[in-house]
């Protein structure tokens, strides 16, 4: 992480109120949506939303769950998730401040999503939080999320090299698979942005799935991606 966590939580405070108009673009609005899309949850399952912002996520997964768990760094933009909530109605959500690699949840969960977020993670640390996710016992992990198909455009990134520090997809799924998921899904949003669904069910080969062993292969990630 390129910067403490109380140093990210100071920035997003301070970028709260305006922070879903700046992410108002194509790329980050075709991730949220296949993360939803994704995340399908059933009337009974329990949602966690790790980075969960401004409820975006949270508040469009609320109406099909029966509870949904949102955890953030910063209390300012978890304070205007809770306003939305009130304008609508939504009152199956629960906030509280937790991070990936403690996300301060007691309770078993169904489903967990986060969608741009993780990046902030260096990768040795989204390896720990994908090992933290997986002991809360999922079915399914659904991440939305900076990350790169191949090399870093440095004249055109996606991302603030500052502050983010995003994986390549093959690095996202070796931790994935070596935490007990099987990466059944890889959506290509934009050459720095995509997303990814892991599963603990089992799973055939075929042309939408893959087994642990041959996840990265199966969608197309060679050995140099899983490598870098």
């Amino acid at each position: 992480m390129k910067k403490t966590i109380e140093e990210h939580a100071a920035r997003f405070d301070d970028h709260a109120a305006a922070y879903d108009e700046s992410q108002d673009s194509e790329e980050y609005r075709a991730a949220a949506s296949l993360v939803v899309k994704h995340a399908s949850p059933e009337p009974d399952d329990t949602v966690l939303d790790l980075g969960t912002g401004t409820g975006a996520i949270a508040l469009a997964l609320a109406p099909d769950a029966e509870r949904v768990l949102g955890r953030d760094i910063s209390t300012e933009m978890m304070a205007e998730a809770r306003r939305k909530a009130d304008e609508v109605g939504i009152d199956n959500l629960a906030l509280a401040e937790g991070t990936f690699r403690e996300p301060a949840v007691d309770e078993p969960v169904d489903v967990v999503v986060s969608n741009f977020a993780m990046h902030h993670l260096s990768d040795d640390e989204k390896r720990e939080a994908i090992e933290a996710i997986a002991g809360l016992g999922p079915r399914k992990f659904v991440l939305g999320d900076v990350m790169l198909f191949g090399e870093a455009d440095t004249d055109a990134p996606f991302y603030s090299p500052e502050v983010d520090d995003p994986a390549t997809v093959g690095v996202l799924a070796d931790a994935l698979t070596d935490a007990g998921f099987s990466l059944t899904a890889v959506e290509h949003v934009h050459d720095q942005v995509g997303v990814l669904v892991a599963e603990r069910t089992a799973m055939t080969d075929g042309p939408e799935t893959a087994t642990d062993e041959g996840a990265t292969r199966g969608f197309g990630l060679d050995e140099t991606d899983a490598e870098e």
